[in-house]
């Protein structure tokens, strides 16, 4: 059967009309196997399986990608259809913002304005503005996201939670390139070189994971040397660091040598490219 495409929320909850175990997928297009993977996730989860693709203003700075984001619709829509997806959610811009989005979701400072949210300020407050607003026109009982984007699940988790929302929020595994690099989209503005280099990111943050046990050595010098060690290539690291998987705040000395269940998180250039990666430890 073949996948179908709804640009309207009218359209879309016509479409869903007595429904009660749609699985959601929210995207941003240009798929690869990471989205499809989420697809899949949700198809065991329930059904109808219903994608969005709806690149979001209101998450990029101003020089960011938003405009040379690729756009992929048709692509995207033969993916989505091997992958099991039922319906497609495919909204312009004027579709979901018919009027200037005076009301926002803005999220905890403690846990948005930390890590993507310091070097990318708003970006959470335009995440889970638009994916409430998702939530609100799907009205899934169940919504999939990848955990590459780690600290983005988090904070949609505890949006979902604070405002009990009916929508239980699955994360999926990290889907990895067979040389470790993890899957994005972003992945395709990188050169040839430069995709051969990219896994360096990945290598770096199990350098800092290995590390993380050490008695001897302290939290704040292995940061810093898996920094180092970027730099050395040719990177622009942000942030390469240690954090607590509970709440993504600097373990104790305690906690990090004891069993607090810790993750590492990694956001660099690499020439005009900013890839983010994450390795639970």
């Amino acid at each position: 059967m073949a996948t179908e495409v709804v640009h309207t929320i009218a359209g879309l909850r016509a479409a869903l009309a007595g429904q009660h175990r749609t699985a959601f997928v929210p995207t941003m297009g240009n798929l690869h196997e990471g989205h499809l993977s989420l697809v899949r996730e949700a198809r065991l989860r329930g059904g109808p399986v219903v994608a969005s693709i709806f690149v979001n203003r209101l998450q990029f700075l101003p020089h960011e990608d938003f405009d040379r984001y690729p756009r992929t619709l048709a692509r995207d829509v033969e993916l989505l259809e091997s992958a099991g997806c039922d319906l497609v959610f495919a909204p312009d811009e004027a579709e979901l913002y018919p009027e200037p989005q005076a009301y926002k979701v803005q999220p905890p400072a403690a846990l948005a304005d930390i890590l993507e949210g310091e070097f990318r300020p708003g970006f959470f407050t335009g995440v889970c503005t638009v994916v409430l607003k998702l939530f609100q026109c799907v009205q899934p009982a169940v919504a999939v996201f990848g955990q590459k984007d780690y600290q983005q699940l988090k904070v949609i988790t505890a949006m979902a939670r604070q405002f009990a929302l009916p929508t239980e929020v699955v994360g999926a595994p990290t889907v990895r390139a067979e040389d470790g690099l993890a899957l994005s989209s972003r992945n395709g503005y990188l050169g040839a070189a430069e995709r051969t280099e990219a896994v360096a990111l990945a290598a770096a943050l199990r350098q800092l994971a290995d590390g993380a046990r050490d008695p001897g050595a302290s939290l704040p010098a292995l940061e810093q040397q898996a920094a180092e060690v970027l730099r050395a290539r040719g990177w622009a690291p942000d942030y390469l660091t240690l954090r607590r998987r509970s709440d993504l705040l600097p373990p104790g000395e305690a906690e990090r040598l004891g069993t607090e269940p810790l993750v590492a998180l990694g956001a660099a250039r690499l020439g005009a490219t900013r890839l983010i990666d994450n390795l639970e430890c």
